[in-house]
């Protein structure tokens, strides 16, 4: 059976919920009219069509639309091989959808990076606190509208006893450059 072939027994049990499979270079993608229902239709890909692992749950920030953020939820099932993308939209407003840690434990890590770098809380997680950022960190630096040059902050008893260095990054890539250290990202310093 093919990743399809699955994503069609997919539509068929949700119906409108799901738009109709697109295939582009052999991956295959459904897109989920209503975030709120993410758990339930990831629970019968995993029970009914054999997803058994969550590879990726990634976030995008589609800075000036509405809705802002797209969730992406790659899936793969080790018993027949087939790859499957599901993606649902979340608004600024909302900001939330329900956990899939129900169904796959390994989405503690891929939610808490979501809601750590992009703001995107997931209602009924185990533990949704930061995961690469420190505790109390007031922004959320993969948002689009976070200045690459980072943003100055003073937060004492928190990570640092001085004011964070956060300008200048977290990194800088810059365009062209004579040879590949030049491109590498890294903190730049602005230039007067």
């Amino acid at each position: 059976m093919s990743a399809l072939d699955l994503a069609n027994q997919l539509k068929t049990k949700f119906g409108e919920l799901l738009s109709a499979p697109s295939e582009f270079r052999g991956e295959v993608t459904l897109k989920l009219a209503d975030a709120e229902r993410i758990a339930e239709v990831c629970e019968f890909a995993k029970k009914s069509l054999s997803y058994d692992m969550l590879l990726d749950l990634t976030s995008i920030d589609n800075y000036g639309e509405d809705p802002r953020w797209t969730l992406v939820y790659e899936l793969y099932g080790t018993g027949h091989g087939c790859y499957l993308r599901i993606k649902t939209e979340v608004s600024e407003e909302k900001s939330e959808l329900p956990t899939v840690t129900g169904v796959w434990r390994g989405a503690d890590w891929h939610e808490r990076e979501a809601y750590d770098m992009m703001g995107v809380r997931f209602r009924g997680h185990p533990d949704l606190r930061r995961i690469l950022m420190w505790d109390g960190y007031p922004y959320f630096p993969l948002r689009k509208d976070f200045p690459l040059a980072g943003k100055p902050t003073d937060l004492p008893d928190v990570a640092f006893t001085k004011p964070a260095p956060l300008e200048g990054g977290p990194f800088v890539t810059v365009a062209g450059g004579k040879d590949s250290i030049a491109r590498e990202p890294r903190v730049r310093v602005p230039e007067n």
